[in-house]
């Protein structure tokens, strides 16, 4: 009877953890390599460009980036990522309030006078997955 509990126990364990998947986004475009590109992961309309799920940054080799999300539940998601290229840690603006670093978003959607929207920029993974972003 504790052999087929056991057993029981490791097949739902192994169920609950194959809804589990992995994110690889590389990005590309980067003009040089300064600084870090920062990768923020959003998982809902109301929270995009606001606050992330989960974000990772990483240094730049021959102008690309390459940065993995584990353990992600299937579901919708939306990136966006710039090249912080002072590495002060945000996105720097000009006096307008227009950025003045590299930026883009997942299925590099573009933003009309504005950032992109979470529609525009949202995809659906339900296993492991790769985008690229151009910067």
């Amino acid at each position: 009877m504790t052999k087929i509990i056991t057993l029981i126990t490791l097949f739902i364990c192994s169920l609950m953890s194959a809804q589990n998947v992995k994110l690889t986004v590389a990005v590309s475009g980067i003009k040089n390599n300064t600084g870090i590109v920062k990768v923020g992961l959003y998982n809902s309309d109301g929270t995009f460009l606001k606050t992330t799920y989960k974000s990772l940054s990483s240094e730049i080799k021959n102008n690309e980036v390459i940065v993995t999300f584990d353990n992600l539940p299937s579901g919708e998601y939306a990136i966006s990522t710039y090249h912080d290229e002072n590495n002060n840690g945000k996105l720097d603006r000009n006096a307008m309030g227009i950025p003045s670093e590299d930026y883009a978003a997942s299925n590099n959607a573009k933003g009309f006078m504005g950032p992109p929207s979470y529609k525009d920029a949202k995809f659906v993974i339900a296993k492991d997955s790769k985008i690229e972003i151009i910067l």
